[in-house]
């Protein structure tokens, strides 16, 4: 008993430095940022003076920022980072499963391949957005390829387009968020009544339904909005430079996980498939990928979570003050660094690491549930 002790105690000695390290160097930090943002640091003082005044305000920076007319730039640059992460999410998932199926076929030169696939993971996101800004540059790079074959060159300004498409009104996006929600949670309602047709899960997604139909349908048209006038935004095409030269740097990433799970199967599954009929294509999409669903969930956080942290190479791309391209952690650097706005900075700070929460702790808490019932 006392040497177990003995072990215990020596093992909370050694790992205490770290505790306290991440306590003070990161929740310390997360918590201290969290208190400014609810201060007014920046607002009418100088906000780089030695003894600064700061003052509790509440959520009063929040609310500027999503309902503020200055801040207008920020909604959009939030929008932005929204198709930023389903660009990225779903172009490296895409082509990084693709990929690996190629590489499991075990074609000639695979190792050539897989090196080639894998290398643009190993450039910094700044050189990657120094390459991509010549390649996209508006009168070379992709653009003049069609001359080479005798057509006119492509006139499209891949990262300063200011043409936007899906556009939608900001005193909607509630409205937008409980329609999503309702869709989702009927389709999830479906396939449990089509599937184990347990009974917690039914009144869950049916409470969910059913609190979205009313949003929409009852309190969204008597609720006052959230802007007191309209404000338009939209997925702009200048991004879409931006978002081809992060999914090219990170689909070698995703083609790692997927090769790995792929050469872990076990050659039977891909046998008996084979005797029952299928081909080639039914074996990836039916088995092999149902069979990955861990490592797809894995590569969806890490990329999603990759995608809130695109400054450096939207830098280098487009630069800080091109709005077309914006995104939060831009909107953050400008006013925190330019501006000396240490509240509105640091709330717009806290808004991305809500946004990176979202991705992980459901993420956490699905992976504990199986251990649990494991």
């Amino acid at each position: 008993m006392k040497e177990q002790q003995r072990t215990t105690l020596l093992s909370l000695l050694i790992v205490l430095p770290s505790i306290i390290l991440v306590g003070v160097f990161i929740y310390g930090f997360i918590g201290n940022t969290l208190y400014i943002s609810l201060t007014d640091w920046g607002h009418g003082s100088a906000g780089l003076a030695l003894h600064p005044e700061k003052h509790f305000v509440g959520l009063d920076n929040y609310k500027q920022i999503f309902t503020g007319f200055v801040y207008g730039r920020f909604r959009q640059d939030l929008v932005n980072a929204v198709f930023y992460s389903l660009f990225l999410v779903v172009g490296s998932l895409f082509f990084g499963f693709l990929f690996a199926v190629l590489l499991d076929r075990k074609i000639k030169g695979e190792g050539f391949f897989r090196t080639l696939f894998l290398y643009p993971m190993a450039l910094a996101f700044i050189v990657t957005g120094t390459i991509w800004r010549w390649l996209l540059a508006p009168s070379g790079g992709l653009n003049i390829l069609p001359t080479f074959i005798g057509l006119p060159a492509i006139k499209f300004l891949w990262t300063s387009s200011k043409v936007t498409v899906l556009q939608f009104n900001w005193q909607n996006l509630p409205r937008i968020f409980f329609i999503i929600v309702a869709v989702v949670s009927a389709v999830m309602l479906v396939r449990t009544l089509h599937g184990e047709r347990q009974k917690k899960k039914i009144v869950k997604h049916s409470i969910i339904f059913g609190v979205s139909i009313i949003y929409i349908w009852i309190l969204h048209p008597i609720l006052p909005p959230i802007l007191p006038f309209k404000e338009m935004h939209g997925y702009n095409l200048g991004t879409l430079g931006i978002s081809i030269a992060s999914v090219w740097q990170y689909s070698g990433y995703t083609m790692a996980l997927y090769l790995a799970g792929l050469r872990g199967l076990p050659e039977t599954i891909r046998e008996s498939a084979q005797l029952d009929g299928a081909n080639e294509f039914i074996y990836y999409w039916k088995i092999a990928i149902p069979n990955m669903r861990p490592i797809t969930m894995s590569a969806v956080i890490v990329v999603a979570h990759i995608s809130l942290k695109l400054f450096d190479l939207i830098y280098a791309m487009a630069g800080a003050d091109n709005a077309n391209t914006g995104h939060p952690s831009i909107n953050m650097y400008l006013t925190t660094f330019r501006a000396n706005n240490f509240a509105v900075g640091a709330a717009i700070s806290v808004v991305l690491f809500v946004l990176a929460a979202l991705f992980i702790v459901p993420y956490l808490i699905d992976n504990y549930r199986t251990r649990r019932a494991g």
